[in-house]
């Protein structure tokens, strides 16, 4: 019962003291958000598919705000329904093309669209409205239209009922909050959906960074020795390569997968880690209570899960939050660089190297959502790090 006490009272203060941070509290909520955004991206997200890399290079660089009729144009091919779960957390494949226009007319048979009030393009109703076979026979029956579908059906539709069914269900009204890129895709979707790849980043690059640090510290510290002096020489020499260049190596011998991107990030992280719990366990490990357990013969490894872990969680939670925001700079930095996410999958780090030119190119926006992106991110992690070592330092407590 004492033991349970001594260990929930320090918890409790370094709490309350965390939730009079106010600084730090902003910041864990706005971490709270992204994370929720993270998973529900592909809900939220105007832009469904995988990726958000639906083009619409008639709005290419279109400003932020914009708003435009399209008309939905089936693609000629049988799109799979995806599942849920794939719907969920990687979207799902478009089965049609978005063509923006101004205005349009249905003209027998067909839709013709304007722009400018000149005509832009002609697309029979049948194939916008259907998937027709690659070799379509049309016939017209006065009233109705026989035609193939892409599935080898023979099907018949009321020409009436066609046309209405087009305007009712393939011209829609869409906004670009925040404009389009380049290649006509919209920038909000791509930001929303590029805040997973940060947040990936980071929760990896900690979670490999915290167990090979925790291990090779708590293993120094405790046994000292040869070992120490083994481990500290390791950890001197990984310290000593610049972070950036020692990323760039493990790149570059694995390769630019994701995955690989996101090991070689925390594999370069991990030091801090270790040198802040070596220092740790060389405190506690004298401490009479631990000499205590040493003498009752105790196994050395309930002595570091049971005593000596529990009392490094405030260390450990201020550096991982640390890691979390040096992390998302390395892998927007890579990324910015070549070296990190390839296009199309959407990265902050990637959209600010499609877009710096335009910073003095007149749309200075694209270039600056990005990186606002990221610089809210990184601060919030910052902040909520700052408020967990104000927390957890007992010395600056009263």
């Amino acid at each position: 019962m004492s033991d349970k006490a001594s260990n929930t009272a320090p918890n409790r203060l370094a709490y309350e003291q965390f939730k009079s941070n106010t600084p730090a509290v902003a910041g864990a909520i706005f971490i709270f958000l992204c994370i929720l955004i993270a998973i529900f991206a592909y809900q939220i997200v105007p832009d469904g598919s995988p990726n958000a890399n639906r083009q619409i290079t008639e709005l290419n660089l279109a400003p932020a705000g914009t708003q435009s009729q399209v008309l939905k144009v089936k693609n000629n091919h049988m799109v799979a329904s995806a599942s849920f779960l794939k719907r969920f957390f990687i979207g799902e494949e478009d089965s049609y093309t978005l063509v923006p226009f101004d205005e349009y007319k249905i003209q027998n048979d067909s839709i013709v669209l304007f722009q400018n009030e000149y005509k832009y393009k002609s697309f029979h109703l049948l194939d916008a409205y259907y998937a027709l076979s690659n070799k379509p026979q049309v016939k017209d029956e006065r009233t109705n239209l026989a035609f193939i579908n892409s599935a080898g059906a023979n099907l018949t539709i009321n020409k009436t009922k066609l046309a209405q069914l087009v305007k009712n269900k393939n011209i829609k009204n869409i906004r670009f909050w925040l404009g389009t890129d380049q290649y006509g895709r919209d920038v909000l979707s791509r930001l929303i959906i590029g805040v997973r790849i940060s947040l990936l980043a980071g929760l990896i690059a900690v979670i490999i960074s915290v167990l090979l640090g925790t291990t090779l510290g708590m293993l120094a510290g405790y046994f000292g020795g040869r070992i120490d002096t083994i481990i500290t020489f390791f950890i001197n020499t990984v310290w000593s390569i610049p972070t950036l260049l020692l990323v760039f190596a493990i790149v570059i011998a694995m390769g630019k997968s994701i995955f690989n991107i996101f090991l070689a990030v925390g594999l370069t992280m991990w030091v801090d880690v270790a040198r802040i719990v070596r220092g740790q366990v060389l405190t506690l490990k004298d401490a009479p209570y631990i000499e205590a357990m040493k003498v009752m013969g105790t196994p050395m490894p309930r002595i570091m899960l049971r005593h000596l872990l529990p009392n490094l969680i405030g260390p450990l939670l201020v550096i991982a939050a640390a890691n979390f925001a040096t992390a998302i700079l390395l892998e927007a930095g890579l990324s910015y660089l070549g070296f990190g996410i390839q296009p199309p999958t959407p990265s902050w780090g990637t959209m600010l190297n499609e877009h710096y030119g335009f910073a003095i190119g007149g749309k200075p926006l694209l270039a600056l959502i990005p990186a606002i992106a990221i610089l809210l991110l990184v601060l919030s992690f910052n902040l909520v790090g700052n408020g967990l070592r104000d927390a957890f330092d007992v010395k600056g407590s009263d």
